[in-house]
């Protein structure tokens, strides 16, 4: 098991488990798998980052990974 710290931002928010500073999940996870089993919907999420850098959901979290995941944001 690896830990990591998520953040979800805007209408993704609703989704942020309690443990969310220090969540718990299983080695080899990646950022989809993460966004599936937090039950977030198929495109709802646009922008992910890890550790600061832009990732796609390949990404294959690791332990102490800092997570911030954003909706599409619209406006003009």
């Amino acid at each position: 098991m690896i830990k990591i710290n998520l953040k979800l931002f805007v209408t993704l928010s609703r989704y942020l488990p309690e443990d969310s500073e220090c969540f718990e999940l299983s080695e080899n996870t990646s950022v989809e798998k993460l966004i599936s089993d937090l039950g977030i919907e198929d495109g709802s999420v646009k922008l992910i980052f890890v550790n600061g850098k832009k990732q796609d959901g390949k990404y294959l979290l690791k332990n102490s990974d800092r997570v911030g995941l954003f909706p599409p944001v619209g406006g003009g």
